[in-house]
């Protein structure tokens, strides 16, 4: 990112997948990292990692579906480091079960990380963004914002949230001088998802995250991700019902 000014960044589930993936290339490029996630082990594990190539982390061991801890957690890190440039609200569960076999446990969790966690995280930090007058805000979403996928239907819906409520903060918070970015991936191969069926064009949380890292340099408003599956998906959400009916029925 030459040139860019960004000097701070937070990332939420920054202790494995895409979110440590994230906080490494961010700390190549100079800027100083908050890591936050539930595991704190794996936070220091990644913080030592950082360091000893140069870089500076912030551990933040925080349960991000606690609105009021990662709230506070935002806020604590916003001073400590002199103001928090971008905030990234990666952390998300995904449980892959039959809607006819759903689980109310699993709903929760989805909906406690990837709806009630990813609001608090960047509602945290939008006021002292609006008192600065700049700032980034980033949305991890999914390709499954598109249109409800089957076996993913709390999940699907979940991310539907996430990206309809980033494309209305962009609108509202632009005159305020904050970009606003919405990511939305394919396929990738974490351990969150490390029992679900093989799914094609997977990729890996590197690749994933230096997609992110793109588009959150050019300032995209949204960007989906892999080409060819985001196309796919671009042109399933413009199918008739009926037809998407029988067409997602084909892929369970």
């Amino acid at each position: 990112m030459p040139g860019h000014d960004l000097r701070t960044a937070f990332v939420t589930g920054a202790s494995s997948g895409i979110g440590a993936a994230l906080a490494r290339l961010l700390a190549r490029q100079g800027l100083t990292v908050a890591i936050a996630a539930r595991r704190e082990h794996d936070l220091r594990v990644l913080a030592t990692e950082i360091e000893a190539s140069g870089g500076r982390a912030l551990v933040v061991p925080v349960d991000v579906s606690d609105p009021a801890a990662i709230t506070l957690a935002v806020q604590d890190a916003d001073r400590e480091l002199g103001g928090l440039d971008l905030v990234i609200a990666n952390a998300g569960v995904a449980k892959q079960r039959s809607s006819a076999k759903i689980d109310w446990n699993d709903c929760a969790d989805m909906l406690g990380v990837n709806v009630i966690g990813a609001t608090a995280t960047l509602v945290a930090a939008i006021p002292a963004m609006v008192a600065r007058g700049r700032g980034h805000l980033v949305g991890v979403s999914s390709i499954s914002a598109f249109r409800g996928l089957p076996k993913l239907a709390v999940y699907s819906a979940s991310k539907a949230y996430l990206s309809a409520m980033l494309e209305a903060m962009r609108v509202d918070l632009a005159p305020k001088g904050i970009t606003v970015t919405d990511v939305r991936p394919g396929y990738v191969r974490t351990a969150m998802n490390e029992g679900a069926d093989k799914l094609p064009m997977e990729l890996t949380a590197d690749a994933a995250a230096q997609e992110i890292f793109d588009a959150i340099a050019a300032g995209k408003a949204m960007h989906a991700f892999p080409f060819v599956v985001a196309t796919a998906m671009r042109t399933m959400a413009s199918l008739p019902i009926g037809l998407w009916d029988k067409l997602a029925a084909k892929l369970t």
